[in-house]
């Protein structure tokens, strides 16, 4: 039987008197993908935020493998949950080997210093992340495809079971788009990790997560499989805007593009 990584129930989160979220639910099974699409203010990065613990809720439940969120620890949520964000995020005044290592906090104990295990793991995850050749270079030298992957070879240094990416690829050019989402996916494939990713880019491998859901306006308005999406005009509805649907014959693999003129 398959293990309920999230169980969400009837989520609703207020701020200054806006609803953000309204009633939303899902269900994700250990080891699958997701993938939470929506316009701009429709609340994904704020149901990220709620996962991760990092905003309090108004209504509904979250349950993390079987379990009330609220009920973690965050040492031990840090042992669970690893977070991506987007590649903009702040100054980071470390070495690419430092910042990685120090993702393994949530296993030391007080008073301790890193083990041999803990600079293996980070190694290792360095390693899976092509990161290794500038470990000793600072953070601020490095261009936005090379700080996202670190970002994520930290995140595998807590050995999660879950990783959170909220817009892992903005900023970043085509070609750092396609090396992060392909990592994801190998690292995914490779490990059973559990993946949820915020993405505006409904082209960005959206086609290759098991499971999508749409938010608009705070709520949860299409979960299912991602080609669905492509049926009964549901983008349309999702976005208020038309779509064009192209399809790549040799590959199979279809495209969509807002119409010319929409906004």
């Amino acid at each position: 039987m398959a293990v309920t990584a999230y169980n969400v129930d009837n989520l609703s989160v207020v701020m200054d008197g806006k609803t953000i979220l309204d009633q939303v639910s899902f269900s994700l099974e250990e080891g699958a993908s997701l993938a939470v699409i929506g316009p701009n203010g429709a609340g994904k990065s704020t149901l990220l935020k709620c996962l991760l613990r990092l905003l309090p809720t108004d209504r509904g439940a979250i349950s993390l493998f079987g379990a009330p969120l609220d009920q973690y620890g965050r040492r031990e949520l840090a042992r669970l949950l690893g977070y991506v964000p987007q590649t903009g995020a702040g100054h980071v005044p470390y070495t690419v080997d430092a910042f990685v290592l120090m993702a393994r906090y949530a296993y030391l104990a007080p008073f301790s210093h890193f083990t041999d295990t803990d600079r293996d793991i980070a190694q290792k995850a360095m390693e899976q992340t092509g990161v290794l050749p500038f470990a000793k270079r600072h953070m601020h030298t490095l261009s936005g495809g090379e700080r996202q992957k670190v970002f994520i070879a930290s995140a595998l240094t807590q050995q999660p079971r879950i990783m959170l990416l909220d817009e892992a690829t903005a900023f970043l050019d085509y070609r750092h788009q396609a090396e992060v989402l392909t990592l994801v996916e190998t690292l995914r494939r490779d490990t059973g990790v559990t993946a949820i990713a915020v993405t505006h880019d409904l082209n960005q491998g959206v086609m290759e997560f098991d499971h999508v859901l749409a938010l608009k306006e705070g709520r949860g308005v299409f979960w299912g499989a991602p080609s669905a999406l492509l049926e009964d005009n549901r983008l349309e509805a999702i976005y208020d805007a038309p779509f064009r649907l192209l399809r790549h014959e040799p590959s199979g693999t279809s495209y969509v593009f807002p119409e010319k003129g929409a906004s």
